[in-house]
């Protein structure tokens, strides 16, 4: 018969008969306080072990997979390719390593999605990783929420249980935030099915035993009534209805019930156990807390119908015992203590060693019974987890090296385009107008020329003529670094073409035909949209022999100075490849002798700077020009680089700068 067998219960029950046999007094009102308050503490011991091990069943592989989601979100090349999604390599590269991962995700699956963008990637192992994006998400969008609430609370990690109606598929979230400085890239990580996950972790055939997860905030994120899980509320969804402080009927308990998840919460290790009205039933509720993950999982033992204690047996024990003794307690307690208890007791501490990453647990001996094969089952569960973890750490010393390698690739790859820059620069400083403008204007001139990066998008012209007459200018492209270089090679090419062409007579014909010959060129190139082609450019044609000097500016100004003032000649409010066409107009002047005469990009009165970082200024500008415009020419240059540098202070320079400046002295017809 199965009472006189070696199971747990057949313990029980010979303990209690060994302790009657003792005692041999029956104590009827007793005996049934004492029968209550061993129901209670099985029932308590029970949920006591039962939610430690299910703790443990839904920490180790949720532990391994939110391991790899960090892991994959901290990736270099997914920080490389978020900061620029235009860069095809980087991103092919990104999905190659996304590959691995997918085989190593308990779901075999993987997800990105890019702040800037928006742009939902998703893979699957079974299918090929093209890199193209399922969806984009939008802020208007009810579904698409969490995401926006995940990268307002700017957490690290988010677990979230949620469904994914255009993918079909309700999953817990493992979503993990990358940044760089404090700016959010977007999310990384992976999804594990919400049925498999119920399957393993929450459905039990233990009849009056409830198995749940809930979140801080008590919704449920696993439930065995699916009905019932709040999805997408640990991404801020409003999940009020399904939580499990809405399942109770009285304040006093949900204030019980949050004193308990506190004291969960407040001491991982151990379990916080209480009674409550559930479901309109007296039900035991067992409270463990998983930091990691911000779960508390969670026991709901109903005793009437789990039977802690067989209630046949529990109807003989009160029929045959009415009174028990003190000794027939303290035999009882023994007896529980040394069949029962003790070997929890040392099942627990073994649980909570794995738990710290000891993996040579010391487990109860084999009995032959529930606990013995409970303990054959826990060491089997050691030695695979143990051989994970060790598999997981070669992978990543594996992986770690590969990091290596590919970063040394990258350095030299870096120091390659450093060079080509520097050598761009040197190319790009070559063709400036230097030499001529020091034999035709000798002193009677300064440039300031300081482009943002190595290479920038400012240059000047100069263009000597007959009996001295000269064209100068100076050219703004859109942009800098390398993209406003390339620029100045179009730029440069149409003015060459258009001074050939027209002469260096009327500055504002070299533009008009300047503005076609660029248009032509970048008509049948197919350019990125948003991206800007415009050019600010300002000519004069100095005439010495009729003592004139011809102006015309896109978006331009000339300025000139007798010493006690300033003035501004505007020139026309297009610039160079505008989006409606410009037509451009000499404006002549008479050329005072020793006036001086400037020409500057924007990149001087824009550069931001003073205590509140505001941009220097056109008045300002022109104030700087009219304080300095006694000095001698070399002396304002260095004046005016010393006044930026001033007020700039410890702001990075904003944009290239060029301030070309000068003059014809009246002792010669042009120096």
């Amino acid at each position: 018969m199965a009472i006189w067998g070696k199971g747990l219960r057949a313990k029980s029950i010979w303990a209690l008969l060994l302790a009657c046999l003792l005692a041999f007094v029956p104590a009827g009102g007793i005996g049934w306080q004492v029968l209550s308050g061993v129901q209670d503490y099985f029932g308590k011991a029970y949920a006591r072990n039962f939610t430690q091990l299910n703790r443990q069943n839904i920490l180790v592989p949720l532990s391994r997979d939110l391991a790899l989601a960090r892991r994959f979100a901290d990736s270099v090349l997914m920080h490389q390719w978020l900061e620029n999604e235009s860069d095809e390599q980087h991103k092919a590269l990104l999905f190659r390593e996304a590959k691995g991962f997918t085989d190593d995700f308990s779901s075999h699956s993987f997800f990105i999605i890019s702040a800037d963008s928006r742009a939902y990637y998703y893979g699957q192992r079974d299918q090929a990783l093209g890199g193209e994006p399922q969806y984009h998400l939008s802020s208007d969008n009810p579904d698409d929420r969490w995401f926006f609430n995940v990268l307002e609370q700017g957490e690290k990690l988010n677990i979230n249980v949620n469904r994914d109606t255009r993918l079909g598929t309700t999953r817990v979230w493992l979503n993990v935030l990358i940044e760089n400085q404090g700016r959010p890239l977007g999310l990384a990580g992976t999804g594990i099915d919400l049925t498999s996950f119920i399957d393993r972790f929450i459905n039990t055939d233990d009849v009056g035993v409830t198995p749940m997860i809930i979140d801080e905030q008590g919704a449920f994120q696993a439930h065995p009534d699916s009905e019932l899980i709040a999805l997408g509320s640990a991404a801020g969804a409003d999940a009020e209805r399904r939580t499990l402080q809405a399942q109770l009927n009285e304040d006093s308990q949900r204030q019980r019930l949050q004193q308990l998840m506190a004291e969960a919460r407040a001491d991982s290790s151990d379990v916080s156990i209480d009674w409550f009205e559930l479901s309109g039933r007296r039900q035991l509720l067992a409270f463990s807390f998983i930091p990691e993950l911000g779960w508390y999982v969670v026991t709901a033992i109903d005793p009437g119908a789990a039977q802690v204690l067989e209630g046949a047996w529990i109807n003989t024990a009160l029929l045959v015992f009415v009174v028990m003794l003190v000794v027939l307690l303290l035999a009882l307690a023994y007896a529980v203590e040394k069949l029962m208890l003790s070997p929890l007791r040392q099942l627990q501490g073994s649980a909570t060693a794995m738990a710290e990453g000891r993996f040579d647990v010391s487990l109860p001996p084999s009995s032959g019974d529930e606990i013995g094969d409970l303990s054959a089952a826990f060491g089997v569960m050691a030695k695979k987890v143990q051989s994970h973890t060790e598999e997981l750490e070669q992978k990543v010393q594996s992986r770690t090296r590969e990091l290596e390698e590919t970063n040394h690739r990258m350095r030299q790859a870096h120091q390659q385009i450093n060079d080509s820059i520097d050598y761009a620069s040197l190319i790009q400083r070559a063709i400036l107008p230097d030499q001529q403008l020091t034999e035709v204007l000798g002193e009677h001139h300064f440039v300031l020329w300081h482009p943002r990066d190595v290479v920038g998008g400012d240059f000047y012209i100069f263009h000597p003529g007959e009996r001295g007459r000269f064209l100068v200018g100076v050219v703004d492209c859109a942009g800098h670094g390398v993209a406003g270089a390339l620029m100045t090679m179009l730029a440069r090419a149409a003015l060459d073409h258009a001074i050939r062409e027209q002469g260096i007579a009327s500055p504002a014909a070299i533009l008009q035909l300047a503005d076609r010959t660029l248009r032509g060129m970048l008509q049948d190139c197919d350019l990125p949209r948003g991206l800007a082609t415009n050019m600010d450019v300002g000519l004069a044609s100095v005439v010495p022999d009729r003592e004139q000097l011809v102006f015309a500016g896109a978006k331009m100004s000339l300025y000139h100075s007798d010493g006690d003032r300033i003035d501004e000649i505007k020139g026309s409010r297009r610039t160079l490849l505008d989006r409606r066409d410009a037509h451009f107009e000499d404006i002549t002047l008479t050329l005072q002798p020793d006036a001086i005469y400037y020409l500057a990009t924007d990149g001087y009165p824009d550069q931001a700077g003073g205590s509140k970082g505001f941009g220097l200024g056109s008045s300002r500008f022109r104030e700087l020009l009219r304080t300095h415009a006694r000095l001698p020419l070399n002396e304002q240059a260095l004046a005016l680089r010393q006044a930026l540098d001033d007020y700039r202070g410890h702001h990075p320079q904003r944009d290239d700068i060029t301030l070309l400046a000068f003059k014809v002295d009246s002792s010669s017809e042009a120096v």
